[in-house]
């Protein structure tokens, strides 16, 4: 299954826990639901030009909210997220020079 490895990260994730990661050359990204860790890796290191040393994924369920006015509730979507760790020496500048 041959993808653009633009479809398969969608975005990075900006939340206090995922940048301070960053220093210990961990990132988080929010990637495809039917994305595997192989697909991720080779797509981190075609977008990136890194070499990734491990890939860990989480499906995060959305959350349940009640609507005010009619009382009902609903669904948020899900997320797929990867925390992908690089070799020793490699870094992403994902906002500019840090």
């Amino acid at each position: 299954m041959n993808r653009d490895p633009r479809d398969v990260i969608i975005r990075p994730v900006v939340s206090e826990k995922s940048y301070a990661a960053y220093d210990a050359n961990v990132y988080t990204f929010v990637v495809a639901d039917d994305a595997n860790k192989i697909e991720i890796r080779h797509a981190v290191e075609k977008i990136f030009g890194v070499k990734v040393t491990n890939v860990n994924t989480m499906k995060r369920v959305g959350k349940r909210k009640r609507n005010r006015r009619t009382g009902g509730f609903a669904q948020r979507s899900g997320q797929k997220r990867a925390i992908v760790s690089l070799a020793e020496g490699d870094k992403i500048e994902i906002f500019g020079s840090m």
